[in-house]
């Protein structure tokens, strides 16, 4: 009678889980379920009182007229060109970096590490000056590059890395080491390998990161040719006026990707959140 009462209990509690679960699930997802439904109205039904959550027909119009008003397509690709060369650059020097400081000993490098985990506390916007600076004098404004320097480098995907990487045992290098494995193969053949969940959870914080970037960008771009697709949003609120349905269908344009990403990655990405916090 005992277990049974317990399993009972257990699925009651389990049940009410759940249900909670479910109920914080629909309030987060709702807002997003607005907005992607809110594509497919036009201006008068979005402005209308009371509003209706579903569009009295479904129309792809709202999409059209961005492409047609803006050249969104370029954006994207813009976008895409930024963000991919970013995220790469981010997991290379972020696992290279991580590497060196959990399986190296070299002089200073407690306080290297210290100090690079201190910087994490400056704001983005305090180094925006001493950046602009020296980008300009390197005649990259306008460029890609310039969009790409500021986010290939991460003291947290550092960090990350290095927590991740402790974990990997100290004798599967030396055996590899006595195999013959020179440092590069061993951190293309057995860390990276090893470290696949982190680097999901650390590309899906550097690729929002770099799409959702608009300050640095808005200073370092100043023509359509190299505009991203958050500098593509603007447009609806500036220079075309107050036209919220096209403003509302641009910005679910520009959170869509960011979803499928995650959606892709989702498993690597809680596991390598999971598993980096056990480290030590």
């Amino acid at each position: 009678m005992a277990v049974r009462s317990k399993k009972v209990n257990d699925t009651v509690f389990y049940t009410f889980c759940y249900v909670i679960l479910i109920i914080f699930a629909i309030v987060f997802l709702f807002p997003f379920i607005w907005m992607i439904l809110s594509t497919f109205k036009t201006q008068s039904e979005l402005m209308a009182f009371p509003p209706r959550f579903l569009p009295r027909s479904f129309s792809l119009a709202n999409y059209k007229e961005i492409f047609d008003t803006v050249p969104f397509g370029k954006f994207y690709i813009n976008s895409l060109i930024v963000t991919t060369c970013a995220v790469f650059l981010q997991l290379l020097t972020s696992s290279m970096a991580g590497f060196a400081f959990a399986k190296y000993d070299f002089r200073g490098k407690n306080g290297i590490f210290k100090t690079l985990v201190s910087a994490m506390m400056i704001p983005f916007p305090v180094t925006i000056i001493p950046l602009y600076i020296m980008v300009y004098s390197l005649g990259l404004v306008d460029t890609y590059a310039a969009m790409i320097v500021s986010g290939c480098v991460s003291i947290f995907g550092t960090f990350l890395m290095r927590q991740f990487i402790m974990g990997i045992p100290n004798d599967l290098l030396e055996a590899a080491r006595i195999d013959g494995c020179g440092e590069w193969m061993i951190y293309t053949k057995i860390i990276l390998p090893n470290i696949k969940p982190v680097l999901s959870a650390l590309g899906i914080f550097g690729f929002m990161s770099s799409w959702n970037a608009f300050l640095w960008p808005l200073l370092v771009v100043n023509d359509n040719r190299h505009r991203t697709v958050q500098l593509g949003v603007q447009f609806f609120s500036q220079q075309y006026g107050d036209l919220v349905h096209l403003k509302i269908t641009a910005a679910a344009m520009a959170v869509i990707p960011i979803v499928i990403i995650y959606l892709i990655l989702q498993k690597q990405f809680i596991q390598g959140i999971t598993m980096t916090g056990m480290k030590e």
